[in-house]
């Protein structure tokens, strides 16, 4: 008979996701909780087993021996849960199908498109999950990904690239000083403080380089943790912020904010990705639909 002393489950999970990302914070974000609720449940798994599981290095944390070996056992253990129930949707027939991506990509591009998906393909039945962070190679508790990146991705992964990405400063027509800024070329930015985030630290540097700017010369301003609210703030006229083009299409369309220097095509691309062991087979098909989507010239009708 198999010994059934399990540690705490909740516990276990916020361990194993903590060994996986490599901090409490990243942790905290992928399971929907705060920073306190996970290290509870980690002091709560140490003192069920007598033991540290983690060990201090720099600003990080560093699985110790015992770590380590319940992090191997652990996530193979979720991963094997998570195939299981995949598996049980596919044979109790067409279950909805989990889609992870941003909360922002969310939140602006695909919630206004739900409509038209029904739409176009009644007999997709879609399962949203809100994720920020990279995400797990194996795509724990998800069917695919919509995401905006490069590679190298995952080696497991089955990509589909949907269109590039254009990114582009924005700004509301009601920041104060909107006139003077949109009748100058780029390099007036450069002495602005920008609305910047932390999901995406690279984007100003990048946008930069394809002006002729030097990405040393940009002032950064109040930064945000997550591309929701920071373009929230650009709509505010806080500030300029930058953003993929798809993302603020509806708000220059309705002319809350304003895209004086274009966009401008970057390394990274948008893609739906899947497991090459098990992708679903509706996949191809919705990543057709959302290709025609990203390429169609006009955004769609946004609603007050």
């Amino acid at each position: 008979m198999p010994d059934r002393d399990l540690p705490p489950l909740n516990a276990l999970r916020a361990f194993e996701a903590t060994a996986r990302l490599g901090s409490v914070s990243a942790a905290a974000v992928e399971l929907s909780v705060t920073h306190g609720a996970v290290s509870r449940q980690i002091k709560l798994l140490e003192d069920h087993l007598g033991m540290a599981l983690f060990a201090r290095a720099g600003r990080g944390l560093r699985p110790t021996p015992a770590g380590r070996q319940l992090r191997e056992a652990s996530g193979d253990a979720f991963e094997r849960i998570a195939r299981s129930v995949s598996d049980l949707r596919r044979d109790t027939g067409p279950a909805a199908l989990v889609l992870g991506c941003p909360g922002s990509v969310l939140a602006r591009w695909v919630i206004p498109r739900l409509p038209a998906l029904e739409r176009d393909l009644p007999a997709l039945k879609l399962h949203l999950s809100a994720h920020e962070g990279d995400f797990p190679p194996r795509l724990d508790g998800l069917d695919a990904a919509l995401l905006i990146g490069q590679p190298p991705w995952p080696r497991d992964w089955h990509v589909h690239t949907l269109a590039a990405e254009r990114i582009g400063p924005v700004l509301s027509p009601r920041h104060p000083d909107y006139d003077r800024l949109a009748a100058q070329d780029p390099a007036a930015l450069a002495g602005l403080p920008l609305l910047h985030t932390q999901s995406r630290p690279q984007a100003w540097p990048d946008w930069a380089m394809r002006h002729g700017l030097e990405s040393a010369a940009l002032r950064y301003g109040t930064g945000f943790a997550h591309l929701f609210y920071l373009l929230e703030a650009a709509v505010a006229g806080l500030g300029v912020a930058i953003a993929p083009e798809p993302l603020v299409a509806a708000d220059i369309a309705a002319g809350r904010l304003a895209a004086p220097w274009g966009f401008t095509a970057t390394d990274a691309a948008w893609v739906l990705c899947g497991l090459r062991e098990r992708e679903d087979a509706r996949l191809p098909e919705l990543a057709r639909w959302l290709a025609s989507q990203l390429q169609a010239a006009s955004p769609p009708p946004w609603k007050e």
